[in-house]
């Protein structure tokens, strides 16, 4: 049986601005404050929103890999600056070159082996395919290595003393931090872990819900969203062990000596 396909109208989009309404309100009487920044957030995403509509509009319509290719730079870009943004410490150059790689490598390794091996997507650079799948890899390997950027700081600072024995005992530095290493990796990809135990009995995923929402077929929906979290979860582990991998180096200097002030 065909379903219909029900599109909100404008009038009705308004209407769920009643939910920031509703935040606003209770902010207030609780007297909690970041007013500016729900409202802010609000019209950026709006906007933000509105914009790329009209950009993928054009982009789907002039079917190009330079354009394929320069919105993937764009996100890459976006994500690595709001990794800096959500650190919650002063990072030195070296260490953010290593997030700044890992991001790019762990990420474009995934996309590629991603849409031409699993998807087969032919060509390659279909821009309604290759972008969506691109933003849902990028978007949660950055929030992987937020999350293991920040453990890894915060696991050296926490253990300097620690590290410091056992480096004076003739460890090598990679044997002084491994369990923080360990540690920093598994918090980072655990998010990613724990939405794949939810997925299916607590909650549909936003791509299967959209898929079945604008009518395709539900078992193809189901195969789409396998496939997306298996792609999501080999690029937030990549990507999370590069930085970790290379990240934890950036905590000591030539000599092999701890030195987190300047990592």
């Amino acid at each position: 049986m065909e379903r219909d396909i029900i599109n909100i109208q404008i009038f009705q989009l308004v209407f769920a601005y009643i939910f920031v309404l509703v935040l606003l309100f209770i902010v207030k009487q609780k007297e909690i404050g970041h007013k500016g920044e729900i409202l802010l957030a609000s019209v950026r995403m709006t906007i933000q929103l509105v914009a790329v509509g009209f950009v993928l509009e054009y982009v789907f319509a002039n079917q190009n890999p330079f354009y394929s290719l320069l919105i993937l730079l764009v996100m890459e870009a976006f994500a690595i600056y709001n990794i800096y943004g959500r650190v919650n410490a002063q990072i030195s150059k070296k260490l953010k070159a290593i997030i700044a790689g890992s991001m790019f490598l762990g990420t474009s390794i995934s996309i590629f082996f991603f849409v031409l091996a699993v998807v087969g997507l032919d060509p390659w650079f279909r821009a309604d395919y290759f972008i969506p799948l691109s933003g849902m890899l990028i978007g949660n390997s950055m929030t992987g290595i937020s999350l293991g950027v920040n453990h890894l700081i915060n696991g050296f600072r926490d253990n300097k003393d620690l590290i410091e024995n056992y480096l004076m005992l003739g460890a090598e530095p990679e044997t002084a931090v491994k369990e923080i290493s360990n540690r920093a990796f598994y918090n980072a990809v655990l998010p990613t872990i724990n939405s794949m135990m939810g997925m299916g009995i607590v909650f549909l995923p936003g791509m299967m819900t959209g898929q079945i929402l604008s009518g395709e077929a539900l078992l193809s929906a189901i195969r789409y969203q396998i496939a997306i979290m298996m792609g999501i979860l080999g690029s937030v582990t990549l990507t999370v062990y590069l930085m970790v991998k290379w990240g934890m180096n950036s905590f000591f200097n030539d000599r092999a000596q701890i030195n987190i002030e300047n990592s």
